[in-house]
């Protein structure tokens, strides 16, 4: 074979390189998702994006860097812009600058990013997902259900080791009133891709469960020790609640899934959600029987419904107190009465003001001076003593002058 046959490598190389400046010979915005992503902070980011169908066969794939100057700006936009960073699954707007290496093939330059696809997507979702819920009537579902007076028994779905569910324990069993509660944890994961099927595991499980275990029955706050004597009880819990603390939007975009939604729904049991921070609002709470913004303000509205049943209790012994009191003075006041009279007719009292008390010698009062007689012996009382008489003459009323 001639040289008029082949082609050296690098001559193919230089082709392909010049033709494909010469065809993109400016920037141009590409359209495609993040298959993978490795960066660290002040280094390159390298990417590969790529395109699949909607029956997730893979279409395309292309090799991106963006350098460690131009990363750092885009980077901290980006996360300004979503809340967090640029993830694996993310579909974004990159403008790049058609690149090929001799050595290295075809490659992109990223230039800059526009987030506007993924946030546009994904509130497009949401919409669809809210509408839909509407349609099927979810929303309304855990309104209907009723939580106990008292709610004692907790299950709680959260991650184990996070500051939001750490931060709910402790508020909620170290708490200044002495509240004892029972609080049992379903693990699960509360970001990612995998997050919302392992939610809805631990909620089926929590809903599912007829009795706890005695080695679990009560989980007080980290490093606090929990009360000798709390009841246990193998019924069913009370209601379940769910936490996290604040993340990205990223972060917390799960708590926007469908079939989240519709297990929460379902759920027989009252779901308390607290997701997030004060601005974040998401579709779980709207499907939930209630929500909070926060993991201790859910602690907190635990506790005022027993600070006000506790309010409520002692104002009713307060009044029944009172009654009691008064019922008492109203006695107290008809025995005094009494012994008013009592001690009114008392003779020793008749004595003091004045007056003197006969008695005749069998010592019986004596009314009437008729049945005396000169020569009886009559005793005559006074308020100091006795006086012991002889009865010389009787004058009757009928006798005077």
């Amino acid at each position: 074979m001639t040289e008029s046959h082949y082609i050296d490598l690098f001559d193919l190389q230089t082709l392909l390189r010049e033709d494909l400046e010469e065809a993109f010979p400016s920037l141009l915005w590409v359209r495609a998702e993040i298959s993978s992503v490795k960066a660290r902070r002040g280094s390159h980011c390298y990417l590969e994006l790529s395109q699949s169908d909607e029956d997730g066969t893979l279409l395309a794939k292309v090799k991106a860097i963006i350098w460690a100057g131009k990363y750092a700006a885009l980077s901290a936009y980006f996360e300004s812009v979503t809340g967090g960073e640029m993830q694996e699954g993310m579909t974004l707007l990159f403008q790049v600058r058609v690149n090929y290496s001799e050595l290295y093939g075809l490659s992109l330059i990223v230039n800059d990013i526009d987030a506007s696809v993924m946030l546009g997507a994904q509130e497009e979702a949401r919409q669809k997902t809210i509408a839909r819920l509407q349609q099927e009537g979810r929303f309304e579902t855990q309104k209907a259900l009723v939580l106990p007076a008292l709610p004692y028994r907790i299950a709680v779905i959260s991650a184990e080791d996070a500051a939001g569910y750490r931060d709910f324990m402790r508020h909620l069993h170290e708490n200044e009133y002495g509240f004892v509660f029972e609080t049992v944890l379903f693990p699960a994961l509360m970001q990612g891709a995998q997050a919302p099927a392992s939610m809805i595991a631990a909620l089926s499980e929590a809903a599912g469960s007829s009795s706890v275990a005695a080695a679990s029955c009560s989980s007080p706050a980290p490093d606090a020790t929990p009360a000798p004597d709390a009841p246990h009880s193998p019924a069913p819990f009370d209601l379940v609640v769910i936490l996290r603390g604040g993340g990205s939007k990223l972060d917390l975009a799960c708590f926007d899934d469908y079939d989240l939604a519709v297990a929460i729904a379902d759920c027989p049991l009252p779901v308390l959600t607290a997701v997030g921070h004060d601005q974040d609002f998401h579709i779980c709470d709207q499907v939930a029987y209630d929500y909070v913004k926060t993991p201790t303000a859910l602690a907190d509205w635990l506790l005022d419904i027993y600070q006000q049943e506790d309010e409520h209790i002692s104002s009713y012994v307060s009044r029944l107190v009172m009654a009691f009191n008064n019922k008492i003075a109203r006695m107290e006041a008809r025995v005094e009465l009494l012994e008013n009279r009592i001690l009114s007719a008392d003779p020793r009292n008749i004595l003091k003001r004045g007056y003197v008390l006969a008695l005749d010698g069998d010592g019986r009062v004596m009314k009437k001076m008729g049945t005396l007689s000169p020569g009886d012996s009559v005793s005559v009382l006074f308020p100091d003593g006795r006086a012991q008489c002889r009865v010389v003459e009787t004058v009757s009323e009928n006798d005077k002058p």
